[in-house]
């Protein structure tokens, strides 16, 4: 039996993200500053329905600097591991040249999302290489539009310091929400509903 299997998989951004990265005019000094861009780059993903309402992006160096921005593409790119901080992560690891975003002369690196990781983002942050990790919306507040977070540990920040990996939540979690709310009043697509056992 012959078979061909794919060989390649390809996730593009929208166009409009370049744009509204360059055209980006507010400051990223801090960890308010960098979220209100995070939010913005998820409500405008939900604006041009080209993904969920999620968004993330990765600062590195000292001072940080925008590495790598990246939405929710499930969806849209036929994938269910495209989430945004999935795609914020594989970009800035592309960008500096590793897989390894500790490496020497990349970090200290960190991840801001808009909304805390879901299980599977959870495991993909400490082999990224990032030190801390800021969130927006909890958790919670995605599960209350019918998404599924999965099997998080309950104390799933403790895990993370444990590893060396500082979080911070709640920055801007009130803006962060109401890109969630926005999404689900649009009638956004909840393609990972919580599963009946």
């Amino acid at each position: 039996m012959k078979t061909t299997l794919p060989c390649a998989v390809s996730l593009r951004l929208p166009g409009w993200v370049a744009r509204f990265v360059a055209s980006y005019d507010g400051p990223l000094a801090s960890d308010e500053e960098r979220m209100r861009f995070v939010v913005a780059l998820a409500g405008e993903n939900v604006e041009r329905g080209t993904g969920g309402p999620f968004a993330a992006a990765v600062f590195g160096g000292r001072p940080a600097r925008l590495l790598s921005a990246g939405v929710n593409l499930v969806v849209r790119g036929r994938c269910s591991a495209a989430h945004a901080e999935v795609v914020a992560l594989a970009l800035a690891q592309r960008a500096a040249g590793t897989h390894d975003l500790a490496a020497p002369g990349v970090g200290p690196c960190e991840l801001v999302t808009s909304t805390e990781p879901c299980a599977m983002c959870l495991g993909a942050v400490p082999w990224s290489g990032v030190t801390r990790v800021v969130c927006g919306a909890r958790g919670k507040d995605a599960e209350a539009i019918g998404m599924d977070e999965g099997a998080k540990p309950a104390r799933w920040t403790a895990g993370l310091k444990r590893r060396g990996i500082a979080v911070r939540r709640n920055v801007r979690r009130a803006e962060a929400r109401e890109v969630l709310r926005l999404y689900a009043l649009r009638g956004g697509p909840i393609y990972n509903g919580k599963q009946k056992s």
